[in-house]
């Protein structure tokens, strides 16, 4: 009895072959995309969720840290940490500025000098707005930036970047007590448009980790009437040095490290953190909002009596715990 197949063996190998195929690419087709997105550990707040995710940056995968409103943010603040540091360093003073209804990330970079190349990257992904926030959070419409030391001219580079491709939603930059690399007075002019917008910054004493505050002149010719305050110190060494009170790394606060202190040859204050956390996110809040809580701010940095109460509890006396950054 001869038995007639409808296929040759070539053929129905073939087709054989293509089922498979197909059934394979259904199955991956039907499962739902790997996210790298996760909870950050140990994190608790009623009234925001800290999430890691990546991101891609001028052509390369990085690591973000988010920290979300639980409702509508009222705008987008980068904070980056700073040389040798990692996001988790300013976990608690995001977490602050974001408990004020402000969405806040960090990326996990190289900041050597700024990273210049790495800030005009990010400032462009942000201005073509692909930047795309975790947990289903819709991307903020408002941006303001900022950033700890080195992560500090980064926020400047990113603001610049912004600027530069017209913007129009950027809002200013808080910095942590910046160390200025090439070009940070042309970006701070570029992000602040004549006074337009706000760059203020939040300063420790003088040291050799933030190069004696050399970011300062850079804010002097912004030309505004208020840049920010800078915590000093609690009494002089030998009658003459300046010391205690606040260190560069009071941003970190209670999230520093050994390294941290290391680097800074000195710890964080707590009173001094709890201060640089409640003026930076009051900023931030307003900001994002146009709002204006003039407790936090000097009408004119030559003048004390223009300088709102909560500036004043630390402002003044013959051993200043703060002081208004000269802008002349």
């Amino acid at each position: 009895m001869k038995v007639t197949f409808g296929m040759r063996p070539r053929k129905i190998a073939f087709a054989v072959t293509t089922a498979v195929g197909a059934l394979v690419a259904s199955v991956f087709a039907a499962a739902p995309a790997a996210s790298a997105a996760a909870a950050c550990g140990g994190y608790s707040s009623s009234s925001t969720t800290c999430v890691t995710d990546t991101a891609t940056i001028g052509g390369t995968s990085y690591d973000l840290k988010w920290y979300l409103p639980n409702g509508t943010a009222s705008a987008l603040m980068l904070v980056q940490h700073g040389f040798s540091r990692d996001c988790d360093t300013l976990t608690n003073t995001s977490k602050a500025i974001a408990e004020k209804g402000v969405m806040v990330f960090c990326v996990e970079a190289d900041m050597t000098a700024g990273n210049a190349a790495l800030g005009n990257a990010l400032g462009n992904t942000l201005s073509a707005r692909t930047l795309t926030p975790p947990s289903g959070k819709a991307l903020p419409a408002k941006y303001i930036v900022g950033g700890h030391s080195a992560g500090g001219h980064f926020a400047s580079v990113v603001g610049a970047r912004l600027a530069a491709n017209g913007y129009a939603n950027l809002k200013g930059a808080i910095l942590f007590d910046g160390v200025a690399s090439s070009d940070f007075t042309a970006n701070l002019q570029a992000i602040s448009a004549n006074g337009t917008r706000p760059v203020l910054q939040i300063a420790a004493r003088p040291s050799v980790i933030n190069l004696f505050n050399n970011s300062f002149g850079a804010l002097a010719d912004l030309g505004a009437n208020f840049v920010g305050v800078q915590l000093v110190w609690t009494k002089y060494s030998g009658g003459f040095a300046p010391t205690g009170g606040s260190c560069h790394i009071d941003a970190e606060g209670e999230n520093t490290d050994a390294l941290g202190v290391l680097g800074a040859a000195c710890s964080p204050n707590s009173t001094q953190t709890a201060r640089l956390r409640d003026y930076s996110s009051t900023w931030a809040r307003d900001m994002a909002t146009g709002s204006y809580t003039a407790s936090h701010y000097c009408g004119n940095s030559d003048d004390l009596s223009t300088c709102g109460s909560r500036l004043m509890e630390v402002l003044g006396g013959s051993l200043p715990l703060a002081a208004v950054i000269p802008n002349s």
